[in-house]
């Protein structure tokens, strides 16, 4: 048992393994005020609330409060390990400003009412938008961060209570382009790959996903394949020096927008080579000579002068794909956030098909996500989606969604697609949308274009409804604040990106009046007084477990099956994956391993889009194009950004993660560790660039963009040159005067456009065009972390610590032996001993 500074060292300790082998134990543990484990009282099954990863883990409680967590050595996604944002996060739970009342708007202040009075407003506005104006005047706006239960009620509720097509998540911002990115390659949504592919491949591709700081767990899990025996060789594709592009083999720096050139250069050379599996293409695809045709135009030479890497660097990329026997990709926010999002994503999927990578060990690619309950969003229909993967384009699975819901067809909204946010945000603008109700986030920090969000949702004709955990910038602007319980508080289940499914158990009991977003959503259904077409309560579900249970026989059939699954089954040992069910009582480790895809047209969840206008493909046209329900490989050319650098505005701005932040910091900037480990904004500049504006580490600049501009000290670093970063964690809760209009900001949303891709609807987080000035000279280093991608290139930094506040138990093990289920349930022994 070894005790680290888990800031100082976010990995933690080593633990070397070889190829095919099992990655050992080692559970991590932090409690708080010098606690040891004989301390605490129980000890409470749960997960990671805080990333994508899924990382298992147990909450412990003393005294009614929750002290600390430990990692769960029985789970196959992390065996044991836990990640600083794990680690410290819980402390937010705590925090004395959280919302325990409901608040509601008088005389231009927000005041403390009874939940009657409250909800009675929000039903009172509903039933007037829908006899006035309409379904359509309501809007939902949800997270990634609750549970699969409460996103299937709100799904049911929107879509077949209200009526109402504007239903999305913040996991637009995030995600959405993977979902869009599998539906165009594999027909339907769902991860192909396994995290275990980790432990098999012999080459592991990054395209715009700095993993370290994003799902640092699976991150130690490839650094522990690095420091074993045989390790793999690594290719980053990122504009920054991240600590994975330190750890690569080639690292690929391409100018950010490039992303389809650069992919269509190495799609060149893999096809040049003969670096393809032509039995696979010809059984399991169409496709393939529209791409073959399109990458021909894209030779290294051009690729190189478009991307702004050496020709060298791009052959040896493409060869260390293109030669590897087991390929494992993964894909994020530096491919979804920018220019021809969807486009650039599918040519992953391009290379993964063309080389027959796909569903054995180590063979695999997974569209990431960058919130733990994003899958459920979009599983469940909370992102606008038709529940259970449905096809809201296929009037035969219309009928069978409205047959499990108990209702006609007509009542599920299916006329037209499904509408993202930033549509909603026109509506709400042009008056056709008069209700937005939001959940677990925080649009005026998070959204692009800020200073045009203030003012479409501080209209007076708007109704803006919040139900969050903390007076968060938008809840302060809110008619109606909703107090919500959160992780630790309430029980649910959520799935990580490679489908694991965990239960995480209530723990505590919320603060104050605040409930559960279930029991609200619950509590709006019976006061509305939904019904089925036969007479019968709509929702017919009370608590969690016959949520699930409601939302099982939703998916039943559907490529999400979870049938099989139950809370018995999810509790004592590992997450399972999806799809579960009485011919895999066991999970499914990988998708796609008989060469089989979710596409036939009658199958399909989507009958896919043009990847450079997002025209939608009709069902009689994807019939044509694929009757047996191949693979469909989509090519597509590169074209420039809408928005370049000039003279006026020479740097591309990009906005990211830290690894110690999450989203708007409502969490984690409540978390001590955390916060000081990244506790403001900076402003990240090459070298180069630092030279020629005659700045260094600690002056503090004005970055500006044609939309507003954001103050923050600069910090030099091994970014590319041409490039300026900046943080989007940081808004103005935790200031005192909050954000005056025409002054400089600290949040980056205020530079971003208002741009989106054209087949997910992602906004366009990486595509900017900025100007960087002095402002003043600095009298100490940015606050940004050393031990990430921000790491400075001046020698005289102080690093990153946490100190003993910090320090966590680390009990490395031995490989972790197969896991026996409850004697209840199906008895687990696949593959990877889960």
């Amino acid at each position: 048992m070894t005790t680290v500074d888990r800031v100082a060292q976010p990995w933690g300790t080593r633990t070397p393994y070889g190829p095919g082998e099992t990655w050992p134990t080692r559970v991590d543990q932090f409690l708080a005020d010098g606690l040891t484990a004989e301390d605490v009282d129980r000890w409470v099954q749960s997960a990671s609330l805080l990333h994508s990863n899924g990382d298992a883990l147990d909450i412990a409680v003393r005294d009614g409060r929750i002290v600390g967590v430990r990692g769960r050595a029985a789970d196959r996604v992390n065996h044991g390990r836990l990640g600083p944002k794990d680690l410290y996060g819980w402390q937010a739970n705590a925090s004395p400003d959280r919302l325990t009342r409901p608040l509601v708007r008088e005389d231009g202040r927000l005041v403390e009412a009874s939940w009657d009075e409250a909800m009675g407003r929000v039903v009172e506005r509903t039933q007037a938008l829908l006899a006035e104006r309409g379904a359509s005047s309501i809007g939902f706006y949800t997270s990634g961060q609750l549970f699969l239960e409460e996103y299937y009620t709100l799904a049911v509720v929107a879509h077949a209570g209200i009526g109402t097509n504007h239903v999305d998540g913040n996991t637009r911002l995030c995600t959405a382009t993977a979902a869009a990115a599998l539906k165009e390659s594999f027909g339907c949504d769902g991860q192909p790959g396994s995290y275990t592919d980790v432990d098999h491949a012999d080459a592991i591709a990054l395209f715009g996903h700095n993993m370290a700081e994003t799902q640092s767990v699976l991150w130690t899990r490839v650094l522990d394949r690095l420091a074993g025996p045989n390790p793999p060789r690594v290719l980053c594709v990122d504009p920054r020096l991240t600590p994975v592009a330190r750890a690569a083999t080639v690292h690929l720096a391409s100018r950010p927008g490039t992303n389809v050139a650069l992919m269509n250069g190495l799609l060149h050379e893999v096809l040049g080579h003969g670096w393809v599996d032509e039995w696979y293409v010809a059984a399991h695809t169409v496709g393939f000579a529209d791409l073959e045709e399109m990458v021909a135009d894209y030779p290294p030479e051009r690729v190189a002068r478009i991307c702004d890497v050496p020709v060298a660097d791009l052959r040896a990329a493409a060869e260390l794909v293109g030669t590897a026997d087991r390929l494992l990709s993964t894909v994020l926010q530096g491919f979804y956030q920018s220019n021809q999002a969807t486009a650039a994503a599918v040519q992953v999927n391009n290379l993964h098909l063309v080389r027959g990578m796909l569903g054995a060990p180590g063979r695999g690619v997974l569209q990431m996500n960058g919130q733990p309950t994003a899958e459920n969003t979009r599983e469940c229909g909370a992102d606008g989606d038709l529940a259970g993967f449905r096809n809201w384009s296929n009037a035969a699975q219309v009928a069978d969604l409205a047959r499990v819901w108990n209702v006609e067809p007509d009542a599920i909204p299916h006329w037209s697609p499904p509408t993202h946010v930033i549509q909603m945000l026109r509506y709400l603008e042009d008056g056709s949308m008069g209700m937005l109700w939001v959940q677990a986030t925080n649009p005026l920090v998070s959204l692009p274009e800020l200073g045009r969000v203030r003012s479409v949702l501080s209209q007076d004709r708007v109704f803006l409804v919040v139900q969050d955990v903390f007076l968060s910038e938008t809840a302060q602007i809110a008619d109606v604040v909703l107090p919500a319980a959160t992780w630790g508080e309430k029980t649910g289940t959520f799935t990580n990106v490679d489908r694991t499914v965990h239960l995480s158990e209530k723990a505590v009991d919320p603060p104050g009046e605040a409930r559960a977003d279930l029991d609200i959503f619950l509590d709006f259904a019976r006061r509305m007084d939904f019904r089925g077409k036969d007479g019968s309560p709509l929702v017919h579900w009370h608590d969690p477990a016959s949520a699930f249970a409601a939302w099982q026989e939703c998916s039943r059939g559907r490529p999400c099956d979870y049938t099989a699954m139950s809370y018995d089954l999810l509790r004592g040992g590992s997450g399972v994956q999806w799809p579960c069910t009485e011919e895999h009582p066991e999970g499914t480790e990988r998708l796609y391993a008989d060469g089989r895809f979710w596409a036939a047209p009658d199958v399909a969840e989507a009958y896919g889009r043009d990847l450079v206008t997002g025209a939608p493909m009709e069902e009689t046209e994807y019939r044509a194009l694929n009757p047996e329900g191949r693979a469909l490989i989509k090519a597509a050319p590169y074209l420039p950004p809408h928005e370049i650098p000039s003279e006026e505005y020479p740097f591309q701005l990009v906005t990211g993660r830290t690894l110690y932040q999450f989203h708007t910091r409502t969490k984690t900037g409540r978390a001590p560790q955390l916060d000081r480990a990244a506790p403001d904004v900076w402003v990240e500049l090459s070298a180069q660039d630092a030279v020629a504006l005659d700045v260094a580490e600690g002056d503090v600049v004005e970055v500006r963009s044609p939309r507003g501009a954001v103050e923050g000290p600069v910090r030099v670093s091994g970014i590319r040159p041409g490039v300026v970063f900046l943080p989007f964690h940081y808004g103005y809760w935790d200031t005192e005067a909050g954000h005056e209009p025409g002054a400089a900001g600290r949040a980056a949303n205020e530079l971003t456009i208002t741009d989106w891709d054209a087949c997910s609807k992602q906004p366009l987080f990486k595509t900017a065009a900025a100007r960087v000035t002095l402002v003043r000279r600095g009298t100490a280093p940015a606050p940004a972390p050393t031990t990430t991608a921000s790491a400075p290139v001046a020698a005289r930094v102080p690093a990153t610590v946490g100190g003993p506040a910090a320090e966590v138990r680390e009990e490395v093990g031995p490989p972790r032996a197969p896991t026996p289920r409850p004697t209840s349930s199906p008895t687990a022994d696949g593959e990877e001993g889960r």
